[in-house]
């Protein structure tokens, strides 16, 4: 049985260089030398360990300044409407995203990473592993954004307006 409602608190909050939607790339990879940081809250501090062993993490947060939810919406990359599951707006039902984040370093509570694409004061849900043998898949459509990558690692769009 479904339950209709869940509740989570933040791990802890990222502290981002970006203080408005428009300064951010569509996604961290495009500005690859920007840092930020992750403060968890203290109780959380001693689930960092060994994850300095990894060189990316996935980080789970919440779109804190979502104020909308939609079930189609434009994405940054062209003009046309897609259902929201297919594509990666902060206005979903949950208001939930995810990043692949690059592990600079960890000290005490603090996770120092670059590829940032989240706004300063993110709430940060959770952190996982990012693990090739995993993560990663061959073989792989991408639907409606394969035209933007037409003989290019970046399209056209990489920063939004």
């Amino acid at each position: 049985m479904m339950s209709d409602k869940i509740t989570m608190s933040p791990v802890g909050i990222a502290h981002s260089p970006y203080r408005q939607v428009k300064d951010m790339p569509i996604q961290g990879k495009f500005k690859p030398d920007t840092k930020a940081w992750i403060e968890l809250k203290e109780e959380y501090s001693a689930g960092l360990k060994d994850l300095d062993g990894f060189s990316h993490a996935i980080m789970i947060y919440y779109f804190h300044k979502s104020e909308k939810a939609e079930i189609q919406g434009k994405p940054f990359l062209e003009d046309d409407r897609h259902g929201i599951f297919a594509i990666r707006s902060p206005h979903r039902p949950n208001h939930i995203g995810l990043s692949i984040i690059k592990i600079e370093k960890i000290e005490d509570n603090k996770l120092h990473f670059s590829e940032v694409d989240v706004l300063n004061e993110t709430p940060v849900l959770d952190i996982k592993p990012y693990i090739r043998h995993f993560d990663v898949r061959d073989n792989t459509v991408s639907g409606w954004v394969e035209k933007h990558f037409q003989n290019t690692d970046t399209p056209d769009k990489t920063i939004l307006k």
